[in-house]
């Protein structure tokens, strides 16, 4: 069953071993744990739903407790903490386009506000529900999770938009098809949602972002249905399709989704090498993405979180023994973890993998080879757990995303963890954090970091410590004009940085295509434009 207080099923769980334990504590201190809530201590303090009867609606405690929170770290404490603040009024889970069609007419004549949801893995409070005079409708799409059609001519699937990531691989493999689209949250996470936030998957070298997979659907605005039809390539105007992807259920409701799909591949195998530093490391990975390697995912880990990353492993004897190898072949203290991936006909496979080669000997590096890579996709969508086997011992952990153009790169990297970590010392404390790039373009890069610190003595005084963490990063992201997200989108905690990213002009337009499709501001109201942008 799926936690009601954090992420994914319960039976599942990223313990930290040991060796784990005793690296954090030794870089951060020792930690206690706060005291989490209970969930009938929760279900206690839901109050009565203010929603007119509907038959489609669920107004119980525990349903609208469940659907309350994403997983950004403030959702976190609110949920361990239970001081939820906020639940909406009742949840919808509709089965089908038409039944989505009826819930918004009947929030338009009732004056109900609708936040969409697919799995409710947003980390930017996407799904979260603020104050409001209206009522609060959760619009669930967890019952519409189907392939409707395969145009195999086209290689074109439809799904309904709350597919998830494993439901939609498992029915696209029955055909012998993928969509490739694998991001961290793959195991919740659904294609509509990937759409509404212009999601990154970890594969995106070889298939694509959703920009390159979606292909058109149906979306249910407050204003009437926008049909998207599929074309292979379009001069007609502006592409209707940019104006859904990104939108986070502002424009409406994405009911069914087209999506460009592939043949299974007939070879697939991931690779770790190792660069002597990270100078070496960012060049390397940058002359294989501008080199149009044919690999179908490639990620470089900065020197703090390759460390990371082999102590949590917690096989010391073996690690121990490819740090010895490594030195060996040249590449001790500093090294960076190269992760990449050949996918394809054998004859593909091959060609790849010996120009990847190549390249990270050029550079100075070694190819370990496969046993990483396969213990690298076997634990390739259990990240977020390690938040839980963090939690117990009192220590916090979070991530944030960016993209620059490659000559700013590095000096972003050494900006961004600068100013997490003299945020954490304005309140005395030390942070851990480390950083990897993880999707690549001949232009720049993603820039994906992830910070630990210790729990303070209260929750609220933890979100006072994130928050400053977060404001400085956020704005130091700005200060470079580089792009307030690459992967995870805007949501309420970036919405107040979209403005340095789009300018006056920009904001004005998004906010006369919600005022278009949605004129009495019923959808997700302060997601994606700040709340003083819905009110001018």
């Amino acid at each position: 069953m799926r936690r009601w207080n954090g992420w994914g099923d319960e039976s599942n769980d990223f313990p930290l071993k040991p060796e784990g334990l005793a690296f954090v504590r030794a870089r951060l201190g020792e930690a206690r744990a706060l005291p989490d809530a209970s969930l009938p201590a929760v279900l206690a303090q839901v109050p009565p739903s203010r929603l007119p009867a509907h038959p489609l609606i669920d107004t119980g405690a525990e349903t609208r407790v469940r659907h309350a929170r994403g997983q950004s770290l403030p959702d976190w404490l609110a949920m361990r903490s239970g001081e939820f603040g906020i639940f909406p009024d009742g949840v919808a889970c509709p089965r089908n386009t038409a039944e989505v069609r009826t819930l918004l007419d009947f929030c338009l004549a009732q004056d109900i506000e609708v936040l969409p949801w697919g799995g409710g893995t947003s980390v930017v409070g996407h799904v979260t529900p603020v104050a409001s005079a209206r009522p609060v409708l959760t619009l669930s799409l967890e019952k519409m999770d189907r392939l409707l059609a395969l145009d195999r001519d086209s290689q074109i699937a439809t799904f309904g938009a709350g597919t998830p990531g494993p439901a939609l691989e498992e029915q696209l493999k029955a055909e012998g098809y993928t969509l490739g689209h694998f991001p961290q949250s793959f195991e919740l996470s659904t294609v509509g949602g990937w759409v509404a936030s212009r999601s990154s998957g970890q594969q995106s070298l070889r298939y694509g972002r959703i920009e390159q997979l979606f292909a058109g659907g149906i979306v249910e605005t407050p204003r009437g249905t926008l049909e998207i039809p599929t074309f292979p390539a379009s001069s007609a105007g502006p592409d209707l399709r940019e104006m859904i992807m990104g939108s986070e259920g502002r424009m409406g409701v994405l009911t069914e989704v087209k999506v460009r799909v592939t043949p299974l591949p007939e070879v697939e195998k991931f690779y770790v090498g190792f660069l002597p530093d990270w100078a070496s490391a960012v060049r390397c990975v940058r002359a294989l993405a501008q080199g149009k390697v044919q690999l179908s995912m490639l990620r470089v880990s900065n020197a703090v979180e390759t460390q990371t990353h082999l102590v949590l492993a917690g096989h010391p004897n073996l690690v121990g023994w490819l740090e010895r190898y490594l030195r060996i072949r040249g590449v001790g203290d500093g090294k960076c973890m190269v992760t990449f991936g050949t996918t394809g006909t054998k004859a593909q496979c091959r060609a790849a993998l010996a120009q990847a080669n190549a390249l990270i000997a050029a550079h100075g590096g070694v190819n370990a080879g496969t046993p990483l890579g396969r213990k690298w996709e076997s634990t390739r969508f259990r990240s977020p757990y390690l938040r839980h086997g963090l939690w117990e011992h009192g220590y916090a952990v979070d991530t944030l995303e960016t993209s620059a153009d490659w000559k700013n790169v590095p000096a972003l990297v050494d900006a961004i963890e600068q100013s997490l970590r003299e945020a954490a010392g304005g309140f005395g404390e030390k942070i851990h954090v480390f950083t990897h790039l993880s999707h690549m373009y001949p232009q720049g890069s993603s820039i994906y970091t992830t910070y630990v610190f210790r729990c303070a003595a209260s929750y609220a005084e933890t979100r006072a410590r994130w928050a400053a963490m977060k404001q400085a990063a956020s704005e130091t992201i700005v200060k470079f004009r580089s792009t307030i997200s690459h992967q995870h989108g805007v949501g309420r905690d970036h919405a107040p940085y979209l403005a340095a990213e789009k300018g006056p002009l920009g904001i004005a337009a998004i906010r006369a295509l919600a005022d278009h499709f949605d004129p009495q501001g019923i959808m997700a109201p302060g997601v994606l434009l700040p709340q003083q942008e819905d009110n001018a």
